[in-house]
């Protein structure tokens, strides 16, 4: 009779065990893993910000003006700039590291992104400068008008970067 309680308990046990109820902790779940601080640390971008918007081309368009200006200007990742006006005439340099790092922080910001999701309101002006920014797949720009809104800021100090820098 001793074989059969044992096989009877080993039975109660072996079903309570199946249905989950063996125990009354939780089950342990293995701490997170943590990184070392550093250079060797992953990282982790959030759908918002771009993790490649710095090393994206970044080109400027400028056009309008009472004189109908078309400036093109176009940034590479590096820091190489070339600036193609109107007429065609080209120009090339390269940015300061100052500048460089300057561009890269503002472009990965995430108001530039937000500022591109922003409609554009009709502008009072004519023969205004008109500024279209576009950063890897992020478009932004402006009406240098006035009358109109004030200009996106993080766009406006891409703008203004740009044109100091390459002027």
């Amino acid at each position: 009779m001793g074989g059969v309680k044992i096989a009877l308990v080993a039975a109660i046990l072996s079903a309570t065990a199946l249905s989950g109820c063996a125990t009354t902790e939780p089950p342990r779940v293995p701490p997170p893993k943590s990184f070392p601080a550093g250079p060797s640390a992953p990282t982790v971008a959030s759908p918002t910000s771009a993790p490649t918007a710095a090393a994206a081309r970044v080109v400027l368009t400028r056009s309008g003006g009472f004189a109908g200006r078309g400036d093109t200007v176009t940034v590479e990742p590096d820091g190489r700039w070339s600036a193609v006006d109107r007429a065609g005439s080209r120009r090339t340099g390269r940015l300061s590291g100052a500048d460089l790092d300057r561009l890269r922080r503002l472009v990965a910001d995430p108001a530039l992104a937000a500022e591109a999701g922003r409609p554009s309101a009709p502008t009072a002006c004519h023969d205004a400068f008109d500024y279209r920014l576009t950063v890897g797949a992020v478009e932004t720009g402006y009406v240098d008008c006035p009358s109109d809104a004030a200009p996106p800021p993080t766009t406006r100090a891409v703008v203004e970067l740009l044109l100091a820098a390459t002027g």
